[in-house]
């Protein structure tokens, strides 16, 4: 063999179909691709149906056969393959996830992989819940990312934007682990190694729909002799993939049964009938006999028309309902007489939008050998073409210690060897411990858990993380991340705690810090806070409390007031309210014991003061000591503005001004704020301060 020298890399493409395998050897120059030479061998048996191989040895010799006769031409041993597999069994999965960020946030490469991340975890895990009866094992062969989304709006790269959310659509492919194995072990049986792998939809849409017209709204239909592969383009990306499982062997088969020959027979009539009026052939009776093109196409036309349903029907199911504006069909079995026309009508299109694509989509195509340019040559082509977009293949890794397959796309990290085991992904990054929920006030809180630790990552015994590169037969070890603490919290680290009470005690301000009541029991600031607690954080003290606080003893015969009313120790007690504890009984609480509103209270009888009715003190203790003549008291009347309102105080000698709340309709006992607001002439006021005629004063509650 001789050794021959070319302009660029050689590279050598596979379309292994149902019914013929086609092998494309060729180079690309500038923009165009160069074809130096093309073989084509039909199958002797059907070793393949529905585009799946059957019978994997004879496969793998009919490559074998196209190999040899490629490897005469360019002069040189051909080692290594691009391949494509049919849609037979793939299976597609459209999804949309968002990230919402905690606020604006810059978007970061690594933010945009953990989108795609979970956009294909989403993927697969809406695959697995379709297909939960499938026995087989089923790999994401690729995925693609149809838009990305900023804040809700359409968004070509997200990194670098600023943003709340992020959000992608997005496709994945999949295909079962024995389709995917057949044609790797029929390629190595010619003695061939797989240099990329694609889907058959995609390697035609390479050369049928080139990217400067995706931005249309058409549909690829790629018809063989097993399955109807289509891809859906529109705004620039491949919106959908699909198939239905019939193509031009049901023809075969229908002329079979019409005409009792063999299938390679009826093959040869189908041909034939789209050239010659008769058609002469032996039946298996070993009789000769002839058919009419016309009798053909009689007996084709409904299955022609049941595949056009079938086409069409997906085409809307995939666009979303609706029909596309054009369809380019390529594939032998898009030959038909009548099938592109058929296509257009169940679509409800103009017949001219259906149309067969072969040398217009070939421009940039050039043969070395004489060959004619037509439809068949768009996916062998395409696979070709394709291995300049992505070098694609599968590769084997271990993880944790089991063997895995994945596919290659040359962008393959730890992350996605992870994806491809089903690894959990919060096992990779640190999970927090459970959240704490309690209430405050009526309001929900959460106390956040704990971040644990990240997964341990290595690869071939180096540390790693998800973004570190794999290649094939790299040790990936992965230890599962942790979870971290629960949510813990004391009472005392509530910024509601940490407010503090203002009271006067004995005209002195005091400051308390605020009491807080749990599922109804009073608790400490060091109370460590649990699930579902319930917590009030109270406004007041109780009269006790404060003595408490203030760790005073009392004698068990002073009188307790609050705000200059008679209280004891259970008289609540709220923000800026004064308390005072004294032997001597206040001049309001004997008005208020002569008005019969003091109770229990016994301040004594007439005779019990020393005091007659003509304001002389009398020797009560009968020991002829000196009798002194008490002042005799002067009631006035004051008059003050009170909240814009002009109120009257009268029969006191003096007042204060806590006497105002006994003029005015102030309800001390139901609070309705934080504290309460006391001024004077404009300025704050205390309590116990004296009051005089023209006194302008404000009193309300302080929200």
């Amino acid at each position: 063999m001789d050794s021959k020298r070319y302009a660029g890399q050689l590279v050598f493409g596979l379309d292994i179909g149902t019914r013929s395998v086609v092998g494309t050897v060729g180079y690309k120059s500038g923009n165009q691709f160069v074809v130096i030479a093309h073989r084509v061998k039909e199958h002797d048996t059907r070793s393949m149906l529905d585009g799946q191989i059957h019978d994997i040895h004879r496969v793998g010799e009919t490559i074998a056969d196209v190999k040899a006769q490629l490897e005469e031409v360019v002069g040189r041993p051909l080692s290594e393959v691009c391949i494509a597999a049919a849609g037979r069994v793939l299976r597609t999965v459209t999804t949309h996830v968002e990230y919402p960020f905690t606020g604006d946030q810059e978007v970061r490469q690594e933010d945009i992989y953990g989108l795609i991340s979970a956009g294909i975890e989403k993927a697969y895990q809406e695959f697995i819940e379709r297909n939960e009866e499938d026995d087989f094992k089923f790999y994401c062969v690729g995925y693609s990312v149809v838009r990305y989304y900023l804040n809700g709006y359409l968004m070509g790269n997200l990194e670098g934007h600023k943003a709340r959310t992020i959000g992608l659509d997005l496709i994945a492919t999949f295909l079962p682990d024995d389709v995917v194995d057949g044609l790797y072990k029929a390629v190595e049986i010619a003695g061939l190694s797989v240099s990329s792998l694609t889907l058959e939809p995609i390697a035609a849409i390479q050369l049928a729909i080139p990217e400067r017209f995706r931005m249309l709204n058409i549909a690829l239909l790629d018809v063989g002799a097993g399955t109807s592969d289509i891809s859906i383009t529109n705004d620039g990306c491949i919106l959908a993939y699909g198939m239905i499982p019939i193509a031009g062997d049901v023809l075969t088969e229908v002329i079979a049964r019409h005409c009792l020959v063999d299938f390679a027979t009826a093959e040869q009539i189908k041909r034939d009938a789209g050239e010659m009026e008769m058609i002469s052939y032996i039946d298996v009776m070993l009789l000769p006999q002839t058919v009419s093109s016309k009798e053909i196409k009689e007996v084709t036309a409904p299955i022609i028309d049941d595949m056009a349903e079938q086409a069409a029907e997906k085409i809307k199911e995939l666009n979303g309902d609706k029909a596309v504006s054009a369809v380019f069909v390529v594939g032998g079995g898009g030959k038909m007489p009548g099938y592109t026309e058929a296509v257009a009508e169940k679509l409800g299109i103009a017949k001219e939008r259906v149309a067969l694509r072969g040398e217009e989509v070939m421009q940039q195509i050039v043969f070395e050998e004489d060959v004619k340019k037509d439809s068949v040559l768009v996916t062998p082509i395409g696979i070709c073409l394709n291995f300049y977009e992505q070098s694609n293949n599968f590769i084997f890794v271990s993880f944790n210690g089991n063997r895995i397959k994945i596919y290659d796309n040359n962008r393959l990290s730890v992350g996605d060897a992870a994806l491809q085991v089903q690894f959990p992904n919060d096992g990779l990054f640190p999970k927090r411990g459970k959240a704490l929920n309690f209430t405050v006030n009526g309001k929900q809180r959460m106390a956040r858990g704990q971040l644990g630790e990240a997964a341990i990552i290595t690869v071939n015994g180096e540390a790693a993380d998800i973004h570190t590169p794999i290649h094939a037969n790299d040790v990936i070890k992965v230890v599962e991340s942790t979870a971290g603490e629960e949510g813990r919290l004391m009472l005392g680290t509530l910024a509601e705690t940490s407010e503090s009470l203002t009271i006067y005690v004995n005209e002195k301000k005091i400051i308390v810090p605020r009491f807080a009541s749990v599922n109804g029991s009073l608790q400490s600031n060091y109370y460590e806070i649990q699930e579902d607690d319930e917590i009030v954080i109270l406004n007041y003290y109780t009269v006790g409390q404060i003595i408490e606080f203030m760790d005073v003893v009392l004698d068990p015969n002073m009188n307790l007031y609050v705000n200059n009313k008679l209280a004891d120790r259970d008289t609540p007690v709220y923000e800026n309210f004064s308390v005072l504890w004294t032997l001597e009984t206040l001049p309001n609480a004997i008005d208020l014991w002569q008005e019969g509103k003091t109770g229990d209270m016994d301040l004594g009888d007439e005779e019990d003061t020393g005091e007659n009715g003509d304001g002389y003190q009398s020797d009560a203790a009968g020991d002829g000591s000196e009798v002194k003549l008490l002042p005799e008291k002067q009631e006035i009347t004051l008059e003050l503005m009170v909240n814009g309102k002009p109120v009257a105080l009268s029969g006191k000698d003096e007042y204060i001004y806590v006497d105002v709340f006994e003029a005015i309709d102030f309800d001390l006992t139901r609070p309705r704020g934080k504290s309460i607001v006391t001024t004077l002439n404009g300025r704050s006021a205390q309590y116990m301060e004296p009051l005089h005629s023209g006194d302008v004063l404000e009193v309300y509650w302080k929200s």
